[in-house]
């Protein structure tokens, strides 16, 4: 899989679930993790820390642009903004007014898989925050004037997304590797579905996709699970289920088809190449998952504007260095339900030797198979564990960290088990 993007900008920033930076699985001291589940399938799920005063609680929707049709793809980002304008007891002015005498704040977010609401409050704002989430969740108004005026908010994110080519080259790798498939469509959705979509689309993606089998109300910080399992009570006992429900993390969507291809955006007005490489991939799940991330971190990161001439533990950063061949690279590991991509994301300036980048970023995938050495190996691993361990800071990142393993496995990894599953990678997992 090859895709080539001519870029105008320098290299943002990765703002998605893949990367060592965000396939963080607990926290080295992090306490243990409870989990409970309602009648009607609504799960909580609570990690407490009674030293500090804050909590983030937030809703985890096993639903996102992969849950949608093609003729309704844009609904669960569409739905993301309607949250915040207005419930059958608060207006949008309510909403925003409640949160700032907390001194909370709330956000959303959509992923390819995933919707996410959730509120950072003092310990004795719990309550409210999670009456709020309910309230948003079930009773927003859906109103057409609201609607309207958010299609052109939405249109213009999707322009400044547009001029991100990260966002670009990925939005296209996907749309290439999983072709006729949903888990190939842009989050934000085609301008037209923006145009179109209608109260009714999504009031039907609602029905379908926000029910409490597809739900988890997660918790970090300063609150008590069996505190929380009451709330959940009040605010979601009565929350429906779906019509086939299943348990988190046993949902089996159509597995898609990676297909192998090649796509060239050319613009001879840009400067700057960006190009993405990538392979088929492993869920969240698959036993080669960690041997996958070993292998992302053996490949690693380099920056030539951050001043290192290049980065000694990659062998293909001294190379590209050297060579003059690339301003940055970054290897990437996408895990979804059933499937990913593994792969690697360059920009260089350098546009007439391309095939010369590419060359070599494949020849050092090839040298993995067959003479990376066990010293390699164990750099790595170490790497990936302080990655993996140690990154998590503060109640929001826990709860992200909670809420999606929970969606993905139906449980949350203790440390000692995230240590022992890289441990348990050696030269030879690598080589195959």
């Amino acid at each position: 899989m090859a895709l080539n993007y001519l870029s105008r900008g320098t290299l943002a920033k990765l703002a998605r679930p893949s990367g060592l930076q965000l396939a963080r699985y607990a926290t080295v001291n992090s306490a243990k993790t409870r989990v409970t589940a309602l009648p009607n399938g609504f799960t909580i799920a609570t990690e407490e820390n009674p030293a500090v005063k804050t909590a983030t609680v937030g809703v985890w929707v096993n639903s996102g642009s992969r849950s949608e049709t093609a003729k309704d793809n844009g609904s669960a980002h569409f739905l993301e903004h309607m949250a915040f304008k207005g419930t059958s007891a608060r207006t949008q002015h309510d909403i925003e007014l409640l949160i700032e005498n907390m001194g909370a704040h709330l956000n959303a977010y959509t992923s390819r898989e995933q919707t996410v609401y959730y509120a950072k409050a003092f310990e004795k704002d719990v309550p409210q925050a999670v009456e709020v989430l309910s309230d948003i969740l079930q009773n927003s108004t859906l109103n057409d004037a609201a609607i309207e005026r958010e299609r052109d908010v939405i249109l213009r994110e999707q322009e400044e997304v547009e001029k991100v080519m990260e966002e670009v080259v990925f939005d296209h790798l996907h749309a290439t590797a999983f072709q006729n498939s949903p888990l190939g469509y842009t989050i934000l959705g085609p301008r037209e579905n923006i145009l179109s979509i209608t109260k009714k689309d999504l009031q039907q993606y609602i029905s379908r996709n926000y029910t409490a089998d597809r739900m988890v109300l997660v918790g970090a910080g300063g609150i008590k699970h069996d505190d929380l399992v009451k709330l959940a009570e009040k605010h979601f006992g009565s929350l429906k289920t779906g019509e086939s429900p299943v348990a988190l993390a046993t949902r089996k969507d159509a597995p898609p088809r990676f297909w192998g291809s090649d796509i060239r955006v050319r613009n001879d007005d840009i400067p700057q190449a960006h190009i993405a490489l990538a392979v088929e991939g492993v869920g969240w799940t698959h036993p080669s998952y960690f041997s996958m991330l070993t292998l992302q971190a053996l490949i690693g990161n380099w920056d030539r504007s951050l001043g290192a001439p290049n980065n000694v533990s990659s062998r293909l950063s001294q190379i590209v260095s050297k060579n003059g061949l690339a301003n940055s690279f970054m290897s990437f590991n996408t895990s979804y339900n059933d499937t990913g991509l593994w792969g690697i994301y360059l920009t260089s300036e350098n546009v007439t030797r391309l095939d010369d980048l590419v060359h070599f970023t494949l020849k050092e995938w090839a040298r993995l198979s067959t003479s990376v050495t066990e010293a390699e190996v164990e750099r790595a691993k170490q790497q990936l564990k302080a990655s993996l361990l140690l990154n998590l800071d503060g109640t929001t990142a826990v709860a992200e960290d909670i809420g999606r393993q929970i969606l993905t496995h139906g449980k949350r990894m203790e440390p000692a088990e995230v240590a022992a599953a890289v441990d348990a990678v050696d030269t030879e997992t690598v080589r195959k």
